[in-house]
Order: C-alpha cells, then sequence, then structure tokens
C-alpha cells in the first residue's frame, strides 16, 4: 500500500473513532444529544455541508495543511548513518555527519539518508544546520535519559536550523488580474483576464493587495498613538498566498488550497502569477529528541532561544521532540515556511522575562503548516501566529498549562488559522489589540475556534473581508481590549458534545471520500 493509501486509511479509521466518540460514550453516560453548527455539517448523505453566509463565504476547507497536505504519512527511512556523543563540545561532530548526509544523492522520492544520533548527551555551542533536502535527523527518544541534546552558549540562538536559500520569485510576464468583481472566502476558483498562460500543476500566488481604502475601513489608520506604535500602511499589506493550479477552464482557474479572505474590486481585487522557489528545501525531518539550552536563571534572556527554526522549506516534518528552557519557541516556522508537520511535540519551562517577544512556545509565520498534538507550559502565547500570515494554518489537538498571556492570533492581520480542540488553562482571543505591544490592531480575520475548552475567550470580527467565529468554545466569553469592537461569529458557547469533535479531522475525512453518516447515528 502507497502512503497516500496508507494515510488515508489510518486517518479514517482514526478520524471516526474520534468524531463518533460522543455517540459510544453517549449509550454508556447519557451524556446530552450532540450539538452541531449550522454553518457546517454532515448532512444525511454522510458529506460536510457548509451554509454560507449572506455574502457567500464559508468557513473553508483547513485539511491541505501540513506535509504534502495531509496525503502522505511522515516516512520512515532506514538509519544511514550513527554517531554517539563525544566529549566536550559536539557541534561539530554533529554538524559534519549532517553535512555528509547532505552531501549524498537525492533518491526518487527526495531523500538522502538519515543521521541518528544515538543515546547520550551531546553539548552544542552553536546552530546546526540543515541546508540541504532529504535530510533526517533523528535521536533515540525524546526524553532526557535518550538522545539529549544541550544549547551551551550563552547567547540567543537555534539549536537546529533548517533552511534553504534565496527566495520566492514571480515569474515575468504571468501576472493576470481577477476579474471577479468579488470572490467570497472558501471558494477553490475564480476568473482571471486570461488563462492562456496556466496549466494544471503550475505553482502560483494568489495576490491581494494592501490598499489605503481597505485601511481606513478597518480602522487601522485610527489607532490611539503612544510612542512606538503607528498606523498601518498599504505596502506593508500585500498578501501572498501560495497555490497549485488543479484546472484551467478557459479564464476560470481552481485552485487545491481555497481563497480564505475576501477579494473585493473595491479594496483592490487580486492578481495571480506563478512563481519560482529554486533554493527551498525539502523531506527534512527532525524527530525523536529531547532538546534543551543551559540557562543561568528563571528570567534569563541570554541563551538557546529557539528548538527548531525553520525556514525556506516545505513538506517537512518535526516529530516527537521536547524542547525545554528555550526562551523563545521549541519550533518556529518562518515566513517562507511551507506544508510543514509538528506532531507529538512538547515545549516545557521555557526561561526568559516574561514580557515582549518571549516564551511564544509554538510560533508560526509560514503558510499551509499544522500542529498538532502539542503541550506546553509557563508560555506567554503557546500556539501563535504573526504579522501578514497567509493561511490556511492548523493547530489541532493541543494544551497549554500555567499560561501568563493569551493563544490566538497575535498581531497585524493573520488570515484563516484554525484552533481546533485547543485545551488551556487561560485565554484564546481574536481581537483589534490597538496600540497594545507595538501597535497589534487587529490580530486576524476568518480565524476559527472548535470545540476548544478556555478559561476565557474573546472573538471579535474586523468591519469588512471576513469574520473570526467561536463555534463549540467552553470557557468565559469576556469583553476583551475593546469591547465596542464588533462581535465574532458565536455558536455553541459551552455546549459539552460539540460534533464533529473535530473540524479539522472531518475536513480531512470528507476531502478523502469518507462518508460520515455513520456518525449521525445514535
Amino acid at each position: 500500500m502507497n502512503n497516500r493509501n496508507s494515510f488515508r486509511s489510518i486517518a479514517a479509521l482514526l478520524g471516526l473513532a474520534l468524531l463518533s466518540l460522543p455517540f459510544a460514550v453517549n449509550s454508556q453516560t447519557k451524556m446530552p444529544a450532540p450539538w452541531s453548527s449550522s454553518l457546517v455539517k454532515i448532512n444525511a448523505g454522510g458529506k460536510l455541508e457548509y451554509v454560507p453566509d449572506e455574502k457567500g463565504n464559508i468557513i473553508p476547507d483547513f485539511s491541505l495543511v501540513g506535509y504534502h497536505q495531509g496525503d502522505a504519512s511522515i516516512p520512515k527511512h532506514r538509519v544511514t548513518m550513527e554517531i554517539s556523543a563525544v566529549k566536550g563540545d559536539n557541534w561539530s561532530h554533529i554538524q559534519k555527519a549532517i553535512d555528509k548526509i547532505s552531501s549524498l544523492p537525492l533518491d526518487a522520492k527526495g531523500h538522502r539518508g538519515v543521521l541518528l544520533l544515538k543515546r547520550g548527551t551531546y553539548p552544542v555551542s552553536k546552530s546546526l544546520e540543515v541546508k540541504a533536502s532529504g535530510v533526517v535527523i533523528m535521536g533515540e527518544g525524546s526524553n532526557p535519559d535518550e538522545t539529549r541534546l544541550i544549547a551551551t552558549t550563552p547567547e540567543r540562538y537555534s539549536l537546529i536550523s533548517i533552511s534553504g536559500a534565496g527566495g520566492r520569485e514571480e515569474v515575468a510576464g504571468t501576472r493576470v488580474s481577477i476579474t471577479d468583481d468579488f470572490v467570497p472566502v472558501g471558494t477553490h476558483s475564480f476568473r482571471v483576464s486570461s488563462g492562456a498562460g496556466f496549466r494544471k500543476g503550475d505553482k502560483v500566488v494568489v495576490y491581494r493587495p494592501g490598499t489605503q481604502k481597505w485601511i481606513h475601513d478597518i480602522k487601522m489608520d485610527q489607532m490611539v498613538e503612544r510612542k512606538g506604535p503607528r498606523q498601518w500602511q498599504p505596502h506593508e499589506y500585500n498578501l501572498a498566498f501560495e497555490r497549485t493550479i488543479t484546472r484551467v477552464d478557459g479564464n476560470t482557474l481552481y485552485i487545491d488550497n481555497p481563497v480564505v479572505m475576501e477579494m473585493e474590486a473595491k479594496y483592490g481585487g487580486g492578481e495571480v502569477f506563478k512563481y519560482t522557489f529554486d533554493g527551498r528545501i525539502s523531506e527534512v525531518g527532525i524527530c525523536n529528541l529531547h532538546l534543551e539550552s543551559a540557562f543561568d536563571n528563571y528570567e534569563d534572556n541570554k541563551h538557546g532561544w529557539i528548538g527548531i527554526r525553520i525556514d525556506k522549506a516545505e513538506n517537512c516534518w518535526v516529530e516527537n521532540v521536547t524542547a525545554r528552557y528555550f526562551g523563545y519557541s521549541a519550533v518556529s516556522c518562518e515566513r517562507n515556511s511551507k506544508n510543514i508537520t509538528v506532531n507529538n511535540c512538547r515545549n516545557f519551562e521555557p526561561k526568559s522575562v516574561i514580557t515582549g517577544g518571549n516564551r511564544y512556545g509554538f510560533n508560526n509565520v509560514g503558510q499551509l503548516n499544522l500542529f498538532m498534538n502539542c503541550q506546553c507550559t509557563e508560555g506567554r502565547h503557546d500556539y501563535i501566529t504573526g504579522s501578514q500570515v497567509c493561511g490556511p494554518n492548523v493547530f489541532y489537538n493541543c494544551t497549554a498549562s500555567q499560561t501568563y498571556a493569551d493563544i490566538g492570533p497575535h498581531h497585524r492581520w493573520a488570515v484563516a488559522t484554525l484552533y481546533d480542540n485547543i485545551v488551556t488553562d487561560g485565554e484564546l482571543n481574536v481581537q483589534d489589540r490597538g496600540k497594545m505591544g507595538s501597535g497589534h490592531g487587529w490580530a486576524g480575520v476568518n480565524q476559527v475556534l472548535w470545540n476548544c475548552h478556555v478559561a476565557t475567550a474573546v472573538v471579535q470580527s474586523p468591519w469588512t473581508s471576513g469574520k473570526n467565529y467561536s463555534i463549540g468554545t467552553k470557557g468565559k466569553k469576556v469583553a476583551g481590549a475593546h469591547p465596542d469592537r464588533p462581535d465574532g461569529v458565536w455558536e455553541g458557547h459551552n455546549e459539552t458534545n460539540v460534533f464533529p469533535r473535530s473540524l479539522y479531522m472531518a475536513q480531512l475525512m470528507a476531502r478523502h471520500n469518507a462518508d460520515l453518516s455513520v456518525m449521525n447515528k445514535n
């Protein structure tokens, strides 16, 4: 069985078990009848049904995220080379092994080799760098007595850095205009001025320009100012959503991942162009490691900062990694990261000042990335996006405890993030942050909270360009930093038996043509 079919089978079995759980439990414990959203639900035919709003927007499909869009399981390769810890600094020892694996030829699946770090303790004085595709670094376990790497230098650095080279380049002469006056959220197609130059499989950017009228209408030119914050500028909000053409029908283009922000002629419409990113690497994996940073005290701000940093990379993964004592994050997916899966990872006991840009447990500013089955303690913003983040992105089945600040889109317009089954003893907020921080303003649009359990939540919607959704959130609804902002879409507040349990899993199963009708039987 190939990876795709294997993953479909496993995902379907796990998803059915997860999503049908309330019915199995219901017969034994007399739980309340399942509650379903009016916006997306399973119909009598066993299919997901999306109900559009007054403008035609629907909650988008979040399932095409992560490693190969969730259509392939994380690969298991044979070990190519193994090393054991040496006395003293292990940086050169490990880096030479990484470089040796990196020099091997790529096979037909884009894989070079696996470096196994045997059980032991590896002090590391600076960043270990992976710059080539197809390199996997694997340990013998994520507990402290298994494969343990320690960042030892009193400087801010990433213990492991995964990064290609260069940047995304527009293919000259391919840019065309979107001719529809309005393209709703959730659609996979739109008309352009000419479809003649496009073919199935083309890598394209769906480009949504920032304009002064749009900024004025969301009132981000009217923020209360203080030292530091400033009004938003149009050129800073040109959004580039990476997509793949799936079909061309005359001047209508079809794309793999949906449009996730309203595109309107009055706000500059949109454009499409082909791109290349020759230096972006892929098929890099990090798994079964325990990562630590040495530190001087609880608020030490000068030591190992990030466990694993990923940029200029796609279709990569991090699995079963524990990060402890880092000042910033366990895993940080940077601007040019795409289709990354971070699964079964932990960020424990960070050490830094508890303010500012510190303690962001799992940080994402890339697109089409998936964080699932992760845990955090003592963080500030544990599952977080930054500014101008182009979705969809997903945080699924994650927990945070002993929190110092909120989970959610942090600032300056993240687009389309799903927070699915997040459990925290703190806050999960989507709001206009106004002059907070460095002048954050509207944190995001088309942000969806699904079946989350929180202490408190704020979900507000901007005045235009989309909505934010709280569906099945359990916890106290509070007013937020600016109570006069429009309320988000709230459904099923404090419902105890939300169905389906997970939107991400339901969408993944539906895309793989699973029959969901069994879950309507009680």
